[in-house]
């Protein structure tokens, strides 16, 4: 028996040597994998922004070179001057901040007291609510564009603010990602508040949201993004720079002359994505958190 347990014993030491010597060797293949792959997602993802970038300031003659340039051979801000005077650019920057801007606080207001209502209280027929909520984010958008467009077009709305925002004003997206934020906060904390009288509506200003705020700032940055690049609806809706977004802007820049000018294109798209951009780097660490914030309950 100790012959046989003595034989045992090596053979498990032996064996979980072996296996920390195989973990030790495959760990700096793992780092490089690691390393490797991250290098390709950058490429991926800054390459065309570089692209964009240095095309807006080259000359229309050098953009179609070959081989590529990977750096202005002449190098001009006339794209700028051209983005925004061919075209009303900042009548159509002021559009995209107001409707970027009601849409956004019409989203988070409807998207907090709703996922509020959700998580902390009782009523008939809030699961199926639920539900219902859950089964609008696997609708496309695109789907409902035609009939939306019909009614809108009956109310006289079209080239209006009104009829740009009212149909893109669910909030299905930000009372999914709310919700589970407010349902993974510590129940004894909600349960004191309760006991010492707050109300709905104290229990959400004092006690959730102070406990909420990465995961609403991320549903804030997310929400004011697709706002402010809303493409096919607000084309649909406008036909000049009276209602119309930044990106249609851009749209009639590219048709401006029958051709394509690609460096003042370029130029507008850069200066279209500079708001956006500031806003994400300024609160990339606040975004990072709030979307995993609701991942592990504790």
């Amino acid at each position: 028996m100790s012959d046989t347990s003595a034989e045992v014993a090596v053979d498990v030491t032996g064996g979980g040597a072996h296996n920390a010597e195989a973990m030790s060797h495959s760990g700096p293949a793992m780092k490089i994998a690691g390393y490797a792959a991250m290098v390709v997602v950058f490429l991926v993802v800054a390459l065309p922004l570089y692209w964009i970038l240095v095309t807006s300031f080259k000359q229309q003659q050098d953009i179609y070179t070959q081989p590529a340039e990977w750096w202005p051979k002449h190098f001009t801000t006339t794209p700028y001057h051209a983005a925004t005077t061919q075209i009303a650019f900042w009548d159509y920057v002021r559009n995209s901040v107001i409707i970027t801007a009601i849409l956004s606080v019409t989203k988070i207001v409807l998207g907090v007291i709703s996922a509020y209502a959700l998580a902390m209280l009782r009523f008939p027929g809030r699961g199926l609510l639920f539900v219902v909520i859950i089964a609008a984010l696997m609708v496309p958008n695109q789907i409902t564009v035609i009939s939306n467009y019909a009614l809108v077009s009956q109310m006289g709305w079209r080239n209006t603010y009104q009829g740009i925002i009212i149909p893109l004003a669910g909030v299905a997206f930000g009372t999914f990602l709310m919700r589970n934020q407010f349902l993974s906060l510590p129940g004894e904390i909600i349960e004191s508040a309760r006991m010492d009288g707050a109300g709905p509506l104290k229990m959400l200003w004092r006690v959730v949201l102070p406990m909420s705020w990465p995961t609403l700032i991320a549903f804030s940055i997310i929400t004011v993004v697709n706002e402010w690049n809303e493409y096919l609806w607000p084309f649909l809706m406008s036909d000049d720079q009276r209602t119309g977004t930044l990106p249609i802007g851009l749209t009639f820049l590219q048709n401006n002359d029958g051709t394509s000018q690609w460096a003042p294109i370029m130029a507008g798209t850069v200066l279209a994505m500079l708001p956006v951009l500031i806003l994400f780097l300024a609160l990339q660490r606040h975004m990072i958190k709030g979307l995993t914030a609701g991942a592990v309950k504790g």
